[in-house]
């Protein structure tokens, strides 16, 4: 396995970017020998902030490509709005064309993992020019939003999604016992026996306690508080090239939610790995680095 980007790396930029609503903080990895291709946005899920993409980061610098990885706006170092209005998808996605312009990009390959691939659906539908192509790592297309809601199988294996609509309740328990939660999920869920070790675990845990996680499940309750069918009309299809890849041992989503409508994604590769779980980037991050430089050079191809 290809060693990943340490936190503190010197190699590794952080800067802050002033939007319009929030400042975000991002990381920027420069490669050695630069490759003329566009530059990679990495967008985490939750409950992770940038460093989720340190295999990302190091690999992907390492093939000669930019490499960004920004902290969604409520996590970590970025401004956290306290209102569930702010973190709507259309207001999340509108942050990362903003960012794409702010760093000078132009346009960007975007992949993004569970909330992080829910910003990116939006960001293609909402900003395609700022796009050149897409990589959604176990996040489903938001058209089986429906489907999903009235399914018992996945409301069960989403009932934390329902837990976090309680303000303060939910807080309280992510928080109980030095983020007990937190740490279970982060050691135990990942397939890969020690895909998260106790300093990587120990940085997870800092960045959510900024807050308690206030913000990042705000992204939950902003969500569900929207009617359904009237966010299905936002839809629009996706007619970028497009490249889902899946870890199968997913607990937490069904894999009949994997691939996305062909009516809505109009070219779509669909890579299944089948020994990774939820955490397919730190459960099988080689494998996850090549599927994403073959899927650029069968584009440019």
């Amino acid at each position: 396995m290809s060693r990943p980007l340490a936190f503190d790396d010197p190699h590794a930029e952080h800067r802050f970017v002033r939007l319009r609503e929030v400042q975000l903080h991002c990381v920027h990895v420069a490669p050695t020998h630069a490759r003329a291709r566009e530059p990679v946005l990495l967008l985490h899920g939750f409950p992770e902030f940038w460093y989720a993409w340190r295999h990302q980061l190091a690999g992907l610098a390492a093939a000669g490509l930019h490499v960004y990885a920004p902290d969604l706006r409520g996590y970590n170092l970025s401004d956290k709005p306290d209102t569930i209005a702010s973190y709507t998808v259309e207001r999340l996605a509108d942050d990362i064309a903003e960012l794409i312009d702010a760093l000078g990009l132009g346009t960007a390959h975007v992949v993004g993992h569970d909330w992080g691939g829910m910003v990116a659906w939006w960001l293609a539908m909402r900003h395609p020019q700022r796009v050149a192509r897409l990589s959604v790592l176990n996040c489903p297309h938001p058209a089986h939003q429906l489907a999903m809601m009235f399914d018992p199988v996945q409301l069960r294996r989403s009932f934390y999604m329902l837990v976090m609509q309680l303000p303060g309740v939910a807080e309280r328990r992510l928080a109980a016992d030095d983020f007990a939660v937190l740490r279970r999920i982060l050691r135990r869920d990942p397939a890969r026996e020690g895909a998260n070790d106790d300093a990587d675990i120990a940085r997870y845990v800092e960045a959510m306690a900024r807050d308690g996680g206030h913000a990042a499940m705000h992204y939950y309750r902003a969500l569900l508080r929207r009617n359904p069918w009237r966010l299905r009309r936002s839809l629009r299809p996706i007619e970028l090239p497009v490249q889902v890849i899946w870890g199968a041992k997913d607990r937490h989503l069904g894999f009949e939610y994997a691939e996305p409508p062909a009516k809505w994604v109009w070219h779509c590769r669909f890579d299944v790995l089948e020994s990774a779980s939820h955490w397919v980037h730190v459960d099988a991050p080689d494998e996850v680095d090549a599927l994403l430089l073959e899927f650029m050079d069968e584009v440019q191809r």
